[in-house]
């Protein structure tokens, strides 16, 4: 389990990992530069040539883990929040070739490595020393796809999504109270 600022740390060490992986790889395309934006970013105009940007469009609670406690959990009521993260990547470049050359490079390099593991993770977050986000392919119905873009001021780029799970942030301990203010937590189910 990690603290609050896993849901960042995640979208840094996943951009981290493919500039890193780029720079090692003997790619055909230029260099390339991986960014993570928010969509306030997307929405600036400027030169984005040979930029992968990576844009964190939904985070919902992961419906398989959500109830699962800590493994190293003193009770069974220490759930951790347990989230899906769903990001979008997109390729920027001024020609269809580069464009499919980047996306093919990508999309290859994250087949190939499915996971960010402990040497992955950017350490600020707190992790526990045998965590790993899986990265899974994902598909975006076409009509989200055109209202994700209509909301954004550039026009549609050619993008691909990916499912970053499980994500398990641990509740910070409450501070302490009276024993008589302290309501109880409901059992979730």
């Amino acid at each position: 389990m990690a603290n609050f600022r896993a849901i960042h740390r995640v979208g840094s060490s996943l951009v981290r990992y493919l500039n890193s992986a780029f720079a090692l790889a003997a790619p055909v395309t230029p260099p390339v530069q991986f960014q993570l934006v928010s969509s306030g970013e997307l929405n600036e105009p400027g030169d984005r040539s040979n930029v992968v940007t990576l844009y964190l469009y939904r985070v919902t609670n992961d419906p398989f883990t959500r109830n699962l406690p800590a493994v190293n959990a003193a009770s069974d009521d220490e759930v951790p929040l347990s989230l899906s993260l769903h990001y979008m990547l997109t390729v920027w470049s001024s020609s269809a070739q580069q464009e499919h050359l980047i996306l093919g490079w990508v999309m290859r390099e994250l087949y190939t490595h499915q996971a960010l593991t402990p040497s992955d993770l950017l350490p600020d977050a707190d992790w526990d020393p045998g965590e790993i986000i899986q990265l899974v392919p994902s598909e975006i119905a076409t009509e989200d796809m055109m209202r994700i873009w209509d909301a954004l001021e550039p026009g549609y780029r050619l993008s691909v999504s990916y499912t970053a799970r499980v994500v398990r942030i641990d509740a910070d301990a409450p501070a302490p109270r009276s024993e008589s203010s302290t309501p109880r937590r409901a059992r979730r189910s």
